[in-house]
């Protein structure tokens, strides 16, 4: 693997297991961004807790690494509508309003890094 996709791979790794983690740590963070209308509330917060830290953690087995890839993918997709509620209810987490802006792109961003890794391993130039 070239050194540039293993530094990507194991950042990638490293924020989607502590992201995991985090839910556990402070699970009332999450649950203050949980869309009204979902059911299950602290339920849902540690479900994606776990896939996170099982996805972050597959990525380091060749195997699965580009399944876990896909799977971030999904489980980015899944999160967003939190992120879209964040940003209508920006009293929840008092914040500047461009840090909310932000973060909707910037889940563009991740799902685009973690596409990166769905690919076959290839060497970059």
């Amino acid at each position: 693997m070239h050194p540039l996709n293993l530094v990507s791979l194991a950042l990638l790794s490293i924020f989607m297991t502590g992201a995991g983690i985090m839910h556990f740590v402070n699970p009332d963070f999450y649950m203050k961004i949980m869309p009204d209308y979902l059911p299950w509330h602290l339920e849902l917060v540690y479900l994606s807790g776990v896939c996170e830290i099982l996805l972050g953690l597959a990525l380091w087995i060749p195997r699965l690494r580009r399944i876990a890839a896909w799977g971030i993918i999904a489980l980015l997709i899944a999160v967003f509508p939190a992120n879209i509620y964040a940003y209508q209810h920006q009293e929840l987490l008092p914040a500047p309003p461009w840090l909310h802006v932000l973060r909707l792109p910037l889940q563009l961003l991740f799902i685009a890094w973690a596409y990166w890794h769905t690919r076959p391993d290839t060497k970059v130039s």
